[in-house]
């Protein structure tokens, strides 16, 4: 009797104890689940901008892709028909070079990589690959989705193709390595196209707004909005505008560079964090 009673009570508190640790995991497993729930929203940063520098644009320039580079700018134009890829004079504006896109494909983002240029063309699922002293076409490649803007962060190419997807591709090969989903908050932010790499993050033209997402590389988070609304005076040109768009960077003299599509200037502007 003495060992039947030991046994059960060493069957209750083995129940016990088994029930005791299932509840505290249950427990602990709520709260963590609960608590990822209730963070708070990462705080984003907000921008406005002062002009520093203006310089003259081409007004027939769709502009789709933008790079400064040896104190010139290289830039892709869009349009069927009429797109090109040319070097163009930062303070003067002129075409110093330029190659016409055959007529059935319209010109997007361009880049830089070493001395090839890259630039995407919407639709067709192609992007051309140029030596980037002469402009002799040199390759090409395809990719599945549309192509929008392009950029490089010194490892890999960055793809946009106007979803909240950004595509990681090999310079070489042009495989897609990797991809990176951008939100706001959770919020899937479309219609990314201009890419530019800036001192580890990713600034991109959204379509058909006067702002810039700067996007985390790592979380695909957007970390800041800057506002350039009202940078361009709509009595500055003589001609219609279309939206901003074209971003470049100078990574040497940390300088910031912005146009339009069909914009007649081009600014260099400072980036001023907005007081909260």
């Amino acid at each position: 009797m003495r060992n039947t009673l030991i046994k059960i009570h060493n069957i209750s508190s083995f129940v016990f104890f088994l029930a005791l640790g299932l509840l505290t995991f249950l427990s602990c497993h709520k709260s963590s689940t609960d608590g990822g729930q209730n963070e708070p929203p990462s705080k984003i940063r907000n921008f406005t901008y002062r002009i520093l520098n203006t310089f003259p644009h081409d007004p027939d320039a769709f502009t789709q892709g933008l790079i400064y580079n040896d104190s010139v700018l290289y830039e892709g134009t869009g349009l069927f028909g009429q797109s090109t890829l040319r070097k163009v004079g930062l303070e003067s504006g002129q075409i110093l070079k330029s190659i016409n896109l055959p007529s059935q494909y319209f010109g997007e983002g361009t880049t830089l990589v070493g001395n090839r240029l890259i630039q995407l063309t919407w639709l067709s699922h192609t992007g051309f690959i140029y030596d980037k002293n002469s402009f002799d076409k040199i390759g090409e490649f395809s990719y599945p989705t549309e192509g929008w803007g392009i950029t490089f962060d010194g490892n890999r190419l960055i793809m946009s193709d106007g979803t909240p997807t950004l595509h990681f591709l090999d310079t070489l090969t042009f495989r897609e390595t990797g991809s990176l989903q951008v939100q706001d908050n959770g919020v899937p932010v479309y219609r990314l196209n201009e890419l530019e790499y800036v001192k580890g993050e990713i600034y991109a033209n959204v379509w058909q707004t006067d702002r810039i997402a700067i996007i985390s590389l790592e979380s695909g988070q957007v970390t800041g909005w800057i506002d350039l609304k009202v940078l361009l005076s709509p009595t500055a040109c003589p001609q219609p505008v279309d939206v901003l768009n074209g971003i470049a960077y100078d990574p040497v003299a940390d300088r910031l560079f912005v146009t339009g599509k069909f914009w007649c200037k081009l600014f260099e502007i400072e980036v001023i964090p907005v007081e909260n």
